[in-house]
């Protein structure tokens, strides 16, 4: 695998300085309008067949729901995720109600564009994002309960960084995104 560290050309700066923190400003709050922008970001992320299959639980410091999120999260991830402004559990609808019927074969694709566009909001509002899955994914869900064909799939806490970006952040060269999947011909 070839690194290509350093973004080239005229990448977009909100994506070139994007980064994932592992320290958050605790004393950093993400007030009523910054939550609704973060989530209108994601509202307008394009789905197939526009079926927006998405759904968020918030939870920030300080509200009830908060502790909920937090009583899940694995040590690695409580370190750092408690001190965020917010944190978000990410759902896709994938079966149609109580059945097995498959919602969209595209649900978990379609999440991922809607946090993404909700990841770019926040770099752009001067908040960082850092995404993942390290909780009890069966405790959580226990806990929150969502409706029949909906399941909880990650989280981000986003917030002010507490941190500055690592001078150098490895990253698979372009060249082995076009090749690591293919099998080279002989």
């Amino acid at each position: 695998m070839r690194h290509d560290p350093q973004p080239r050309g005229s990448l977009h700066p909100l994506l070139a300085q994007r980064f994932s923190p592992y320290r958050f400003d605790p004393s950093s709050a993400i007030d009523d309008h910054t939550l609704h922008l973060l989530l209108e970001a994601a509202r307008w992320a394009p789905s197939a067949g526009n079926s927006q299959p998405w759904g968020f639980f918030t939870a920030r410091p300080g509200e009830p729901d908060h502790g909920r999120v937090v009583r899940h999260l694995a040590r690695s991830s409580a370190r750092w995720a408690t001190d965020a402004g917010l944190l978000v559990v990410m759902l896709t609808r994938r079966h149609v109600d109580e059945t097995q019927l498959p919602y969209s074969e595209f649900a978990d694709y379609d999440l991922g564009q809607a946090i993404a566009h909700m990841t770019i909001q926040a770099q752009a509002m001067g908040l960082s994002a850092h995404q993942f899955r390290a909780f009890d994914l069966e405790g959580l869900t226990k806990e929150l309960g969502p409706n029949p064909g909906w399941a909880i799939v990650s989280m981000v806490a986003l917030g002010k960084a507490a941190e500055e970006p690592p001078e150098h952040r490895e990253r698979r060269s372009v060249a082995d995104l076009l090749s690591a999947p293919w099998t080279p011909s002989e």
